[in-house]
């Protein structure tokens, strides 16, 4: 293992203070309560180990400030640096498991070097193949800690000082993914194609007072039988691009005011998410304010959706405004209680299927409760309600989601089980005069309603269960279940991306949607490196079958190999 530098200056500053020290001594100065007594080497029956009392005191040299602490180094500056980035808990998504802890191996590299560890590793990254949060929120302040012993080649990229005011920190990621779909889309084309990404970012801060962050993003497909998807290909942009600036305190923690592209994801992500499977990870560009604490956070924004431009660098719809405000509360350890406003105004003129799904104006008022009981009963609830107008109608609509999970941390493969009920709503009569079908907004969709990008939360009824093993500590096995229903047979049946693609407006087709099984297996390498693979199939309902044609599918399947790496 490589020394960090950090801890090396560490030791040479307190060294140098040190020695400083024993001149002041020499030159009839007394070491300031912050340092040890010097120690003179005298031997048995000599004089004192340490300066006469009589010695008069004297202003230490101004080199010298107090000797370093665990957040410290020789200098006042990490009083400050040593808070940033304002990070929070990462909020729990639906049927979130809990992966097993205690000691063992980590990684396949920790099984095979056999380094054995008491607990799992401080690294703030997620030890598996996706990585929902943005890399602004990691985490790396326990590399402040000079009592640290997990160390990583590429820690000096990490908190690195410049002066006495600034802190700069650099990473990234790359993955490669295979992906073979089966009557892709619900078409009757088999879609056998390769996914490139890179990520890489550079995160600047002046004390805790001002932030410049900047993120890369190339994205790249390869061998496509259909045009690929809009978020597929971005060859070279700016995922985020943004400044933070300190504008006041509330409840003693800092208010920042952030302005620039930026990636947002709040609660459950069931609304809005930077969805990771994506190659391009959905963003915006606005404004947000924001304050973070140990019980409570707050946020307000406006900003616009970025849309992706594989030509050609990416612009804002401006025809589109999304504002909201989140607020988050965690009564104890592992709970969180949501509540938040949000309002989607779309310009845009849109039609599919029959159906008018722009202009309108969204108004989404809901709350979530999610938690844990002591590390075994799981639970997650959400509900919402839009009020608004579309296309000159009024809107009504909601969606709810119940789970109920359960977590054997002393079993076999520290199983977790989760039953869950989905619901957004759909529209009996389209021309009925009011609105009735749900608007998901911008979720993490593919995490929700079966891995086969199939199916978004508007006018659904979804019934699953999810099961998570761990044969090992670096091996993570998930298995889903899906029963779908329209809510609506006349309405129609909406993409992951909230696309209308498939329908019958008289309701004859019926609203069996289908089912779907997932498989998801992943083997955690190394600390930086993923293996990711899966199969997800989709056997169709009545509603698909009778809804099928030239070009229709009516079952649809997914394999993918992923392998990723991040630093």
């Amino acid at each position: 293992m490589v020394p960090r530098f950090r801890s090396t200056r560490r030791r040479l500053a307190g060294a140098a203070c040190g020695m400083l020290g024993l001149v002041g001594a020499a030159a009839g100065q007394e070491p300031t309560s912050a340092d040890p007594p010097a120690v003179v080497a005298f031997g048995k029956g000599g004089p004192p180990a340490t300066l006469p009392a009589q010695v008069p005191p004297a202003t230490p040299p101004a080199a010298c400030p107090p000797a370093p602490t665990a957040s410290q180094d020789c200098g006042a500056c990490e009083d400050v640096l040593r808070n940033v980035p304002p990070v929070r808990p990462h909020p729990r998504a639906g049927f979130f498991s809990i992966p097993p802890a205690g000691p063992g191996y980590y990684s396949l590299a920790d099984a095979l070097t056999g380094t054995w560890r008491e607990g799992p590793p401080k690294y703030p990254y997620p030890r598996f193949g996706l990585m929902q949060p943005s890399f602004f929120d990691a985490d790396f302040r326990y590399l402040d800690d000079p009592k640290n012993t997990e160390t990583d080649f590429f820690d000096p990229l990490k908190r690195v000082r410049l002066g006495d005011n600034w802190l700069f920190s650099t990473g990234g990621a790359v993955w490669n993914r295979y992906m073979n779909e089966y009557n892709s889309r619900l078409t009757e084309t088999n879609n056998i194609y390769n996914l490139n990404r890179v990520r890489a970012y550079g995160d600047l801060w002046y004390r805790d007072a001002f932030r410049l962050y900047a993120e890369f993003l190339g994205a790249y497909s390869n061998w496509q039988d259909l045009a690929p998807q809009t978020t597929d290909v971005n060859r070279a942009d700016f995922l985020n691009l943004f400044i933070d600036v300190k504008a006041a305190e509330l409840g003693g923690k800092p208010v920042y005011v952030r302005a620039g592209r930026q990636e947002l994801l709040y609660g459950s992500q069931r609304l809005i998410s930077p969805p990771e499977w994506l190659n391009t990870r959905r963003t915006f560009q606005g404004v947000k304010a924001f304050r973070a604490g140990e019980k409570f956070d707050v946020d307000v924004f406006w900003v616009q959706p970025v849309i992706p431009n594989p030509g050609d660098l990416d612009s804002v719809d401006n025809n589109q405004n999304f504002a909201g405000a989140w607020t988050t509360y965690r009564p104890k350890k592992g709970q969180a209680i949501d509540a938040y406003y949000l309002m989607l105004d779309n310009t845009n003129n849109v039609t599919q299927q029959g159906i008018v799904r722009s202009p309108f104006t969204r108004h989404t008022f809901g709350g979530r409760y999610v938690g844990d009981q002591d590390g075994k009963l799981l639970w997650d609830f959400e509900g919402a309600m839009q009020l608004g107008t579309q296309a000159r109608e009024d809107v009504v609509a909601g969606m709810a989601t119940a789970g109920l999970g359960y977590h054997w941390k002393d079993a076999p493969l520290t199983p977790t089980a989760w039953a869950y009920y989905d619901y957004a709503s759909g529209d009996d009569d389209p021309t009925g005069g009011t609105v009735h079908t749900f608007n998901q907004l911008f979720p993490f969709g593919h995490y929700y309603m079966g891995w086969a990008d199939l199916v978004g939360r508007q006018n659904i009824h979804d019934l699953n269960f999810h099961l998570y093993l761990y044969p090992n500590k670096w091996t993570t096995v998930w298995l889903q279940y899906h029963r779908f229903w329209l809510a609506s047979s006349r309405d129609a049946l909406y993409g992951v991306a909230g696309q209308a693609y498939r329908r019958d407006p008289t309701g004859a087709a019926g609203n069996d949607l289908g089912q779907e099984l997932d498989v998801v297996v992943n083997f955690h390498l190394t600390k930086h490196a993923d293996l990711l693979t899966g199969y997800s199939y989709l056997w169709g309902g009545d509603f698909l079958k009778r809804t099928a044609g030239p070009g229709r599918g009516v079952d649809s399947g997914l394999y993918y190999l992923q392998m990723s790496y991040r630093w």
